[in-house]
């Protein structure tokens, strides 16, 4: 059965098409054929080194991905959450060892996948379970109420996207940062105000609201130097683990999308969520397996908008 892996750490050459055996459910879980993946920077984490403790439970290859898309071609007895084999879904995984995305097959527990959504590709698929359960975790942390106001940075992103469309769709206010060519994209998901992005933009977003937001995620990884955008009591979260030190009362919550691994209701809602329009899939390009080093150099180049996918 092929996958990309890597036999060990480094650049984007270090990806190869691999063999790796064949595996089954057991109870409660369920296998894909994986269509499709979607190159996440968190795999180029898992790939140069950078997460390698992460990965050394097995012998190589370490297989990255965190987003799958397919069909069910075996399940096993005790799964509960209605699929068959035979149905399209979209799945989240946590890699380790050779358990990731990146594989023709995967077993995974039930509850970590969910229908698609009706009428999408699996390359447009693949782009939510991870980005989108991210964004829901960060906004659940945040916990803010319908009028209050939220920054978002790294808007143009993924997470950062469906931060905003989750946002507005909860009756929040967003002001979110952009580049001059992504400003259009960022107002089309739904912010309210936007900004010219950068270390300083908590600058700018106090030019809005002098006292401050009432919470901010920080798509971005600016850590520190958005702090100063959040009001005294604020909330802050962060998707690097960044915790800050609880200045001025505001409540520090890392985003860590582990811990919503096999949260299907919030899964299956978010494939809702797809279905009425409320969030975008936003497909780059997609790839071969065989081209799957070319992915991980494009998005470590920088300024992709959409998900690059890698399809089998």
């Amino acid at each position: 059965m092929r996958a990309v892996g890597l036999m060990t750490h480094g650049g984007p050459d270090v990806l190869k098409v691999v063999e790796v055996p064949e595996t089954h459910p057991g109870p409660g879980e369920v296998r894909l054929r994986v269509f499709a993946a979607a190159v996440n920077p968190t795999d180029t984490l898992a790939r140069n080194g950078s997460r390698a403790e992460q990965q050394r439970v097995d012998p190589p290859p370490y297989i990255p991905g965190m987003d799958a898309a397919g069909v069910i071609d075996e399940v096993g007895p005790g799964v509960d959450t209605g699929v068959k084999v035979g149905d399209a879904v979209m799945a989240i995984v946590v890699p380790k060892g050779s358990h990731g995305a990146y594989r023709e097959q995967i077993v995974l527990n039930a509850r970590s996948v969910t229908r698609a959504p009706a009428g999408r590709k699996p390359e447009e698929a693949c782009t939510l379970p991870m980005n989108g359960l991210t964004a829901r975790q960060s906004l659940d942390l945040l916990a803010l109420q319908p009028g209050q106001v939220l920054a978002v940075t790294g808007a143009a992103g993924a997470y950062g996207g469906y931060v905003i469309q989750l946002a507005k769709a909860e009756g929040l206010t967003v002001i979110a940062d952009a580049s001059e060519a992504d400003e259009a994209l960022v107002r089309s998901l739904g912010a309210d105000i936007v900004v010219r992005r950068g270390d300083d933009v908590a600058d700018r977003i106090r030019e809005h609201f002098p006292d401050g937001v009432d919470g901010l995620a920080d798509g971005a990884v600016l850590n520190e130097k958005a702090i100063p955008a959040v009001r005294d009591g604020g909330a802050f979260t962060a998707v690097r683990g960044f915790t800050g030190d609880g200045q001025r009362g505001i409540r520090f919550a890392p985003t860590q999308v582990r811990n919503y691994d096999g949260e299907w209701e919030k899964l299956d809602t978010l494939r809702r969520q797809a279905e009425a329009g409320i969030l975008t899939l936003r497909v780059a390009e997609t790839y071969p397996a065989e081209r799957a080093a070319e992915a991980h150099r494009r998005l470590e180049a920088g300024g992709t908008r959409g998900r690059l996918v890698i399809c089998f």
